[in-house]
């Protein structure tokens, strides 16, 4: 053999060989089907450059985003029965759990961590849809309520990032006692005096709708948030009428005054930060 096969032919090869690219560099946007490069989607805190969608977010993102340079600190939360009903569907509610937990990384649906937010001290509690659709049950509940007490012991306000698709069917009455547990939650903090803030995420449904999440002093929502309490095609069948376009999405909402804001993920902290400084202004300036 000579030395182009022996040599020249391999080296040629290792050159042009095809090379193994990670499938993660690029994501698609689910709403306008473009194609986005993954460091580009991240700089702009997962909002499609191209038609603006805002694509949803874990925790650890959420929170990252909404604290200051500086860093925040999670808080353990109270333990609850993982299994009060012993309930059982396709799978038992246990089984399902440990699932939950090892793919979220995460004791249950929500989080809660205190920290500044555009200098302001705060107390932040997140939900998360990948845990078991952010289902409400008794460790969201009590997550809230320690959120709450948190919040007065700094004498801070407390902003509650929403996203759920409702009560957890699986831990039955028990699910639905957090809907007045969580609107106490919310007594805790006003009462106190201190600001609740709710930032409505897609989706926020059911009985998260129906309690907590529509009761802040100030109520924003990201672009295009689906929020309702029962699904459209629920409605429809309820009023017999065709539902209006773009029904139950944030802007919709804001068009007929149930939420205050609509707010741009890129500007959510600053904006957070002015909603906190005019609501722990006591006094406003006399007129010159």
């Amino acid at each position: 053999m000579s030395w182009l096969t022996e040599y020249v032919r391999p080296k040629i090869r290792t050159l042009f060989s095809r090379r193994d690219v990670p499938e993660n560099l690029w994501h698609q946007c689910p709403a306008c089907q473009q194609m986005i490069f993954h460091r580009d989607l991240l700089a702009n805190l997962k909002v499609c450059t191209h038609c603006g969608h805002h694509m949803r977010a874990t925790v650890a993102e959420r929170l990252a985003w909404t604290f200051d340079e500086t860093g925040f600190t999670r808080i353990e939360l109270p333990k609850v029965a993982a299994d009060p009903l012993r309930f059982r569907d396709s799978k038992r509610y246990s089984d399902r759990l440990k699932e939950a937990r090892e793919k979220a990384h995460a004791e249950d649906a929500i989080a809660v961590a205190h920290g500044m937010v555009d200098g302001a001290k705060t107390v932040v509690a997140v939900m998360d849809f990948d845990f078991i659709g952010g289902s409400m049950g008794a460790a969201v509940g009590e997550g809230l309520v320690a959120a709450a007490r948190l919040a007065t012991l700094q004498e801070a306000p407390l902003v509650v990032f929403t996203a759920s698709g409702g009560a957890r069917m699986q831990e039955g009455a028990i699910s639905l006692m957090q809907m007045p547990r969580s609107v106490l939650a919310t007594r805790i903090v006003k009462d106190a005096g201190l600001p609740y803030i709710v930032v409505l995420t897609d989706p926020t449904t059911g009985g998260v709708t129906a309690s907590f999440a529509m009761l802040g002093d100030i109520q924003i929502a990201e672009p295009g948030a689906l929020i309702g309490f029962a699904g459209a095609r629920v409605i429809e069948q309820t009023v017999r009428e065709k539902l209006p376009d773009g029904f139950q999405r944030a802007e919709y909402l804001l068009e007929h005054g149930i939420i205050d804001m609509v707010v741009k993920r890129t500007e959510m902290r600053a904006t957070l930060g002015r909603v906190i400084s005019l609501l722990r202004t006591k006094e406003l300036p006399a007129a010159a």
